[in-house]
């Protein structure tokens, strides 16, 4: 077996593991910091809105253009007064946007970038977007959004439960936050592609949320009957447990998306695949983050409000201390007189991978006491 997967087996049955839900606070430190960053990015640079929200033309060259793309985007600045982005495609001709004209100037503008170029203005090809199909978009784009999110709300809290629905709700507006505001920081023209990727990646965020939390509530059914575990506790082990999937889970989902961003956009110069493909990758980043750091830590933080898991960890606390013993050194090896407060008939509450080897081991099951 490889060393991660068996990582992931001693994961997965408690052998190992790290306290993210103790540690919490320095994950929502981190997180401040880099939503801070986002946001200050997002105020001062403010979103390159692409040509499609905002309206405008687009040049296309032919094929095979002796002219440097700085100097072409000198050129068509020079005969529209605004700015210009100038893209080199892989045939060699240029993608020349303009934003902010209408019919009448779009034509003007050609006429002058063919003397500027010294090609036919035949040979150049000019499409126009009227600024209002732009706005429709922009609107069209934050309803999905904004529906996608109710949605997402409604059925976790109904699954699970209101607690789980928000802190979820609060993972994804941590990862559009961060997103969005890498590519004010990064200066990414935003297209439609950009709102495709970024509805995606919430997908993928919400995917590796709702992994841990079924299995934190699979694991917390009837908690409060056990004094062995806190809710955290039982938290942190949800975490643990499904770790490794969601690596490998965000690393496959990245692999291709760096292939697009770093090699079609950056080598090969395909810079239209950077409009999905910086948000996919920040995307999947921030949400296997959220996920781990954020989400499940907060459900816990939640929890632990509730009187009766108050309750529930005053008399672990206290058992452990009438016992000698920690969450840790329980975990390894417990005999079934350490239920002290559970009938005699009755399973234990909260069962784990390392219960059911332990009952194993004594020959019987982890089912009822005969």
């Amino acid at each position: 077996m490889s060393k991660l997967g068996s990582l992931g087996a001693r994961l997965h049955h408690g052998e190992v593991g790290y306290d993210f839900v103790k540690n919490r606070k320095i994950w929502y430190g981190i997180s401040i910091l880099i939503t801070i960053t986002a946001i200050v990015g997002l105020a001062v640079r403010g979103l390159h809105m692409g040509i499609e929200f905002q309206g405008g033309a687009v040049f296309t060259t032919p094929k095979n253009m002796s002219v440097s793309v700085a100097k072409a985007e000198e050129y068509a600045e020079e005969a529209s007064g605004h700015d210009a982005i100038v893209q080199k495609l892989g045939d060699g001709s240029m993608r020349i946007q303009v934003a902010g004209i209408d019919t009448n100037t779009s034509d003007k503008i050609k006429d002058t970038l063919a003397e500027d170029l010294e090609v036919d203005a035949e040979q150049i090809n000019a499409e126009l977007v009227g600024p209002s199909w732009g706005e429709q978009i922009a609107n069209k784009a934050w309803q999905g959004l904004g529906i996608f999110l109710i949605l997402v709300v409604i059925y976790l809290a109904i699954a699970f439960e209101w607690r789980m629905a928000l802190a979820a709700f609060v993972a994804l507006i941590h990862d559009i936050t961060i997103t969005v505001g890498i590519y004010a920081l990064v200066g990414f023209e935003v297209t439609p592609g950009t709102v495709i990727g970024l509805l995606t990646i919430l997908g993928y965020s919400l995917y590796d949320t709702v992994v841990v939390f079924d299995s934190l509530k699979e694991q917390t059914r009837d908690i409060t009957k056990q004094t062995r575990w806190t809710y955290s506790e039982i938290a942190n082990r949800s975490i643990n447990s499904t770790l490794v999937r969601s690596i490998n889970t965000t690393v496959v989902a990245l692999l291709p998306v760096a292939g697009l961003l770093f090699i079609g956009g950056g080598v090969l110069g395909a810079g239209m695949l950077n409009d999905i493909s910086l948000s996919l990758f920040v995307g999947l980043a921030a949400g296997a983050y959220s996920s781990i750091f954020i989400a499940t830590p907060l459900v816990a933080d939640l929890k632990e409000r509730e009187p009766a898991m108050k309750s529930l960890k005053k008399r672990v606390l206290a058992k452990r201390a009438q016992t000698g013993t920690t969450g840790e050194s329980e975990d390894v090896a417990v005999s079934d007189e350490e239920y002290g407060d559970e009938p005699e008939d009755a399973a234990p509450a909260v069962v784990g991978p390392r219960d059911r080897q332990t009952s194993r081991g004594r020959g019987r099951p982890s089912g009822k006491r005969r």
